[in-house]
């Protein structure tokens, strides 16, 4: 969701350098700057290993998601019921519905249990990162260092709350999820028909010889072209929420400053910026697990066509 605290800093420096809107939602949906990384890190063939706000939001969801299920499983192992119960009956119903509605009419009956455990992963993983998106966990801790703590600027604690931290708003995220699932559907293909029987299946049966070289072009191309469109959908989805709505509540430092006025700043805001953001986030909350669902059936299909290549 929005991230109001940086807004207010910077609306506050508006008087003196002017607000800028441009640099505020940059601020909120890009990654951290090379330069200022929240862990230096050496660079080791050519690539900075350096943790930005991103990278520490996936090690964020990730550790999450590992501390609940395993809690969860553990609870549940040493537990008399056979049926669980509370976050446990909930988490059986994800997982049913991801086997059940998700995996099987995709890949059949006979490759559910293969790779129901794939496709969940991928799933609550990107559920998750959505979802903590939205919660305002680094406005609470930025406004604490604000009013209590007094940190400074360059400390870990105050870089990681400047901005919002989306991982999957980043297109190297979602980049990294389509190519994890580009491979998936390579190795479902040769799983089922063998090496040379996945390649082969490029082309169907009885096409004119004529025909193949181009049709091999073609599914050359969709091969790459899957991948993409996951990537794009992702993270457009994602960043453009966050984006159009602190491109509405920057109306009202725009307003404010335009006419050197805090009430005209408080009306434009009170009468379009927050009803309008408010509708928006109410959205976001619907898009995050969409866009999870989403990426996670349009990969379960891709698997279950390499699978059933002929149908």
């Amino acid at each position: 969701m929005f991230q109001p605290e940086p807004v207010v800093e910077h609306a506050a420096e508006a008087a003196t350098e002017g607000f800028n809107a441009g640099e505020v939602i940059i601020e909120h949906v890009s990654n951290s700057s090379i330069d200022h990384p929240l862990i230096h890190l050496p660079t080791i063939l050519g690539i900075d290993f350096s943790v930005t706000k991103h990278v520490f939001m996936l090690w964020v969801v990730a550790g999450t998601i590992l501390l609940i299920l395993s809690l969860t499983a553990r609870r549940l192992l040493r537990g008399d019921k056979s049926v669980p119960s509370g976050f446990g009956s909930f988490l059986e119903f994800i997982i049913e519905f991801v086997r059940d509605a998700i995996v099987q009419p995709a890949v059949g009956s006979k490759w559910v249990n293969t790779y129901t455990p794939f496709l969940l992963t991928l799933g609550l993983f990107i559920l998750v990162a959505n979802v903590f998106g939205l919660l305002p966990i680094f406005d609470i801790l930025a406004l604490l260092n604000h009013t209590v703590l007094h940190l400074p600027e360059d400390s870990f604690f105050t870089q990681v709350t400047h901005g919002g931290v989306t991982a999957t708003g980043n297109f190297n995220v979602t980049a990294a999820l389509a190519t994890v699932s580009f491979f998936a559907i390579i190795v479902a293909g040769v799983r089922a028909h063998g090496f040379f029987g996945h390649w082969k299946n490029m082309v169907p049966h009885g096409i004119p010889k004529a025909m193949v070289p181009f049709l091999i072009v073609i599914e050359v191309m969709g091969m790459f072209v899957r991948p993409f469109a996951l990537t794009m959908r992702l993270a457009a989805n994602m960043a453009g929420g966050h984006i159009a709505i602190l491109a509405i509540l920057s109306f009202v430092f725009i307003f404010a400053e335009q006419y050197a006025s805090s009430l005209a700043g408080m009306g434009i805001g009170f009468g379009f910026a927050l009803p309008l953001a408010g509708a928006l986030s109410l959205l976001e909350v619907i898009v995050v697990g969409v866009q999870a669902y989403v990426f996670t059936l349009l990969t379960a299909t891709f698997i279950g066509m390499a699978i059933h290549a002929h149908h």
